[in-house]
């Protein structure tokens, strides 16, 4: 099986007038969003499926990559909320129609994405990782049953490397 964590693009700013579930994309987020998604389309990379955490920002980018037609359906997920369970995602993925040969589009928010890739890759947070807004980390998860310390990173890109 086969992850793409892709990071929202950029977002308002925060402020205490504006919960954060519900800052929305900046137009400088949906170009970059944009672009990113026409690469991966333009590279004929498509995904089965997109989850996506239920913030706006993250609908918004997952709605802009839907759009660039990599993937017929959008699912939203609770545990992809920032300080979302990755053990709550990985139970629904077991017990999902998704299969080894599966390519699924994960989108949310940082640090969550790259301590979750840490972990199905090492068995542990090492807080090394980073993505960048609108940036992408691939992983190939070689056993489903049992995946954390079982996957294989194989891509960690900014945007400005994938639009380049």
């Amino acid at each position: 099986m086969i992850i793409y964590f892709i990071r929202h693009g950029i977002a308002e700013s925060r402020s205490i007038e504006k919960d954060d579930s519900h800052r929305i994309l900046t137009s400088k987020g949906i170009t970059k969003t944009q672009k990113v998604a026409q690469k991966l389309s333009y590279l004929d990379i498509k995904f089965d499926v997109i989850i996506t955490s239920p913030y706006v920002r993250a609908k918004e980018t997952a709605i802009l990559l839907q759009q660039a037609k990599l993937a017929p359906e959008i699912i939203e997920h609770s545990a992809l909320t920032p300080e979302g369970n990755i053990l709550e995602w990985i139970n629904w993925l077991q017990n999902s129609d998704y299969n080894d040969r599966s390519s699924i589009a994960l989108v949310g928010h940082q640090p969550d994405f790259s301590n979750w890739v840490e972990l199905l890759i090492f068995g542990e947070i090492k807080g090394k990782l980073v993505v960048k807004k609108s940036g992408i980390i691939a992983i190939k998860i070689f056993d489903l049953s049992n995946p954390i310390g079982n996957s294989e990173l194989f891509l960690l890109a900014g945007p400005k490397w994938i639009t380049n």
